[in-house]
């Protein structure tokens, strides 16, 4: 007999109701995720979480009387299984390479799309990072930088050399068809390298392998 699949529970944290609205009714029609709390500051967040045990925690970095960091810092400690999602504005990238220093599992922009905040629900509740798909530049280097590395169990030695050339490729922004007419290989095969390269670094998208390839030197910004 097969188990149900196991709904995931989320607490939501913003300090702005409106916000807090807008993803309560994005979310509530979604198969395998209820929103079962909201906070609209850090220490709130800590008190309902430690009351409901949810899943995944999406906080705001910014937030009156406990910012997100620190709230993070906090809830590793006192409830280890949570994991962390940080929500971010576009010029907060400093402060995302904190929160995931502090212990997040992931981060998304606020103007994401609700498949991809489904994504980062479903990844970091697996264990697994998120990067959001609009990493910026600017964010993979400082990444390179901070003392972040999800990818330590992951050597550059479990990839061969077209597996390396291609994720080079990949990080200076060619597409699967350029790649292809490049190395003259079919455009199939080269998405099929793709796929290959997120399974044996754990990534979900394009920006954890740039980011995979900017820790272990493979890759310069």
């Amino acid at each position: 007999m097969t188990e149900p699949v196991k709904t995931l529970r989320v607490v939501i944290a913003d300090d702005h109701e409106i916000f807090r609205d807008g993803f309560r009714v994005m979310l509530k029609k979604q198969a395998g995720i209820e929103l079962v709390g909201e906070a609209s500051n850090g220490e709130e967040l800590l008190t309902i979480t430690a009351s409901l045990k949810p899943d995944v925690v999406i906080t705001d970095i910014r937030m009156p009387r406990l910012d997100g960091i620190e709230a993070t810092r906090r809830l590793q400690k006192e409830q280890p299984g949570v994991a962390v999602i940080a929500l971010s504005m576009f010029d907060e990238e400093h402060l995302i390479v904190e929160m995931m220093e502090a212990g997040a599992k992931g981060y998304l922009l606020k103007n994401a799309q609700k498949e991809e905040i489904v994504e980062a629900i479903e990844t970091v509740a697996n264990d697994a990072t998120y990067f959001c798909k609009h990493t910026s530049k600017k964010l993979i280097g400082l990444f390179g930088e901070s003392h972040f590395n999800p990818f330590k169990k992951r050597s550059p030695n479990d990839l061969n050399e077209k597996e390396l050339q291609i994720l080079g490729l990949i990080c200076d922004e060619y597409s699967s068809k350029e790649i292809a007419s490049l190395l003259r290989m079919s455009t199939r095969t080269i998405e099929s390298y793709r796929l290959t390269l997120l399974d044996k670094i754990g990534a979900r998208n394009m920006a954890g392998l740039v980011i995979y390839a900017v820790k272990n030197g493979i890759y310069k910004t």
